[in-house]
């Protein structure tokens, strides 16, 4: 599966901004009706979500759940994501107006638009790339929390740590996490911190079933409880970060503590826009999930897809020609706006959208779906990234009206390979292009000291006509998160499916000429329609993770994707 995924064409995505509406706040809620919650957490492992349920329990805020919940989910799911990694948190505080934190890693200054170029100047292979010091970004996780806590938290910083503390110190390996093992064995098997933490002594990975603890990590975390967020970009914890990346055995590099001290989280301005009655924000460059997600919904208008349904050929193949459109927009104009210029309002702009919007017809294929030209870009050449599967999503809704949905990564199966501290440090670096001109021309998201890679992470919020959260959701999966994320939002707000169900829909993923549909599910059996329409569409295995909550009259009810091992829980 991992291997089939990364030879999808990967395409780029527009970011837009606008002002969100405000929360439509009330007292505390009532009681939650049967089956529903007053206060939930879904997160892609159960141990992950327990903590967060945990805090929130406590009295603490959807900030506060979100970061115990990605603080476990390093221990637990270290495959996937953690602190050695990086994220973006959608945020509708109890009172105010929708915020968005960039925790996206960022590249350190020895970076160069050659940094994944071999010595004969061609691009190296993704697992050469990859495997190493020279992909791995400085982690952004630990300063994201910490700036939502300063904001929006409730509870002692420390208290947020305690569930993953005890998880650190031991908990049951799942089939899942043992599994991946075995996929990163390539990497974590060069890393010798890694090697000794995830292996037995014949080399074999630990086994579902097993007791496991993460001494290290503990420690790690113990103290970034205690001394603040500054013990990890300084001091032994970074100290052992500079170790690993610049002695690694693959792809050394020199990362410095300069790089480590200067970090911050940002934050951004929220992509904002309107599907149908509905107002859906999500996260900006350089996240290309807000424009994408947006695009997909919003090119969809003018077709009644309610009454076409979810089993409906015609259905899919509209969703299929719009996400051709937003990835060809992806691709061209999407990246990090504190280095280049991206035309958010443009590509969200809604005349923009619905003259993308008009290219679509429900009977036949576009022929070649290319970027548009929206109001304010500037020059610019398309290039396709290297973004894999990985990742983890997780949404939280508190008592006291605050939502959190959050995307966390380490990008590809244990990230770099390498493991400092207990934790995993990732390769976010390549999800930059790696041949940094195309056609003689600079690519948008082409590698640069200082610069955040451009990202599919997709966390999104969903708000009805008066302004009240309905959904909360997002998605692991590489460049798949955006069209999962739309798809999730089409099965609640068009096909009035409940958040769960919404989820577990099969999904298809049309990156420029390739229409991949999730293999064994009816969509397979749409493939002679799909022809029909012209169409090339393959059945394939794709990597799909999604979770999310959904708020009725009565309470909150949530989803967490049928493919995973992810649970819901609430009070």
């Amino acid at each position: 599966m991992i291997k089939r995924f990364r030879t999808l064409p990967l395409l780029l995505l527009a970011a837009a901004c606008a002002t969100a509406p405000a929360a439509q706040m009330a007292a505390p809620p009532p009681p939650a009706a049967s089956g529903l919650y007053s206060g939930i957490v879904s997160a892609a492992h159960p141990e992950a979500t327990a903590a967060g349920l945990a805090i929130l329990k406590k009295g603490g805020t959807a900030s506060d759940a979100a970061a115990a919940t990605m603080l476990a989910l390093t221990v637990v799911e270290p495959q996937s994501s953690g602190i050695g990694g990086g994220g973006f948190l959608v945020y509708q505080p109890a009172n105010g107006q929708v915020a968005t934190i960039d925790g996206r890693e960022a590249a350190p200054m020895v970076a160069s638009p050659a940094q994944f170029l071999g010595p004969d100047g061609k691009r190296l292979g993704f697992a050469d790339a990859a495997t190493g010091g020279r992909s791995v970004g400085v982690p952004g996780n630990i300063r994201l929390i910490a700036e939502a806590h300063k904001r929006w938290g409730k509870l002692p910083w420390a208290e947020l740590f305690a569930p993953a503390i005890a998880l650190a110190d031991g908990f049951t390996v799942s089939t899942r996490m043992s599994e991946f093992i075995g996929y990163g064995k390539a990497g974590l098997m060069k890393s010798p911190e890694g090697r000794a933490l995830y292996f037995n002594a014949d080399g074999t990975p630990i086994a579902a079933g097993t007791r496991f603890a993460n001494p290290a990590l503990a420690a790690t975390l113990r103290k970034i409880a205690a001394e603040g967020p500054d013990a990890f970009y300084a001091g032994p914890i970074a100290a052992g970060i500079l170790a690993a990346v610049n002695t690694a055995e693959n792809n050394p590099t020199g990362m410095t503590q300069a790089d480590l001290t200067n970090y911050r989280a940002k934050e951004r301005a929220p992509v904002c826009g309107s599907y149908r009655t509905y107002r859906i924000c999500g996260m900006g460059p350089p996240s290309s999930g807000g424009v994408g997600v947006l695009q997909m919904l919003a090119q969809l208008e003018r077709f009644d897809m309610k009454a076409l349904g979810k089993d409906n050929p015609v259905a899919w193949h509209l969703f299929a020609e719009s996400q051709r459109l937003a990835y060809a927009d992806r691709d061209k104009w999407l990246g990090d706006a504190d280095f280049v210029q991206v035309p958010v309002q443009g590509l969200t702009d809604k005349r923009y959208i619905k003259a993308r919007g008009a290219l679509i017809a429900a009977d036949k294929r576009i022929a070649k779906a290319e970027a548009g030209m929206p109001r304010g870009a500037p020059p610019r050449q398309a290039a396709n990234d290297n973004e894999v599967a990985g990742t983890t999503h997780f949404a939280v809704a508190a008592t006291d009206g605050s939502v959190a949905t959050y995307t966390s990564t380490v990008e590809r199966v244990f990230g770099s390979g390498l493991v400092a501290n207990g934790f995993v440090l990732n390769n976010e670096l390549t999800d930059f292009n790696f041949d940094p001109a195309d056609q003689g021309a600079l690519t948008a998201n082409r590698v640069q000291p200082g610069k955040r890679p451009r990202s599919s992470m997709s966390p999104t919020i969903v708000y009805d006509s008066k302004g009240r959260v309905v959904l909360a959701v997002g998605a692991a999966g590489g460049t798949t998160i955006i069209a999962q994320v739309a798809k999730a939002v089409m099965g609640v707000v068009d096909f009035g499916l409940p958040v769960d169900q919404a989820l577990g829909l099969p999904q298809l993923v049309a990156l420029g000429d390739r229409l991949s549909v999730e293999k064994g599910t009816f969509l397979e059996t749409m493939i002679p329609q799909l022809k029909a329409m012209g169409h090339n569409p393959v059945a394939t295995t794709l990597p799909l993770k999604l979770n999310g909550i959904e708020q009725l009259p009565g309470g909150w009810r949530g989803g967490a994707d049928p493919r995973s091992e992810g649970k819901v829980l609430g009070y």
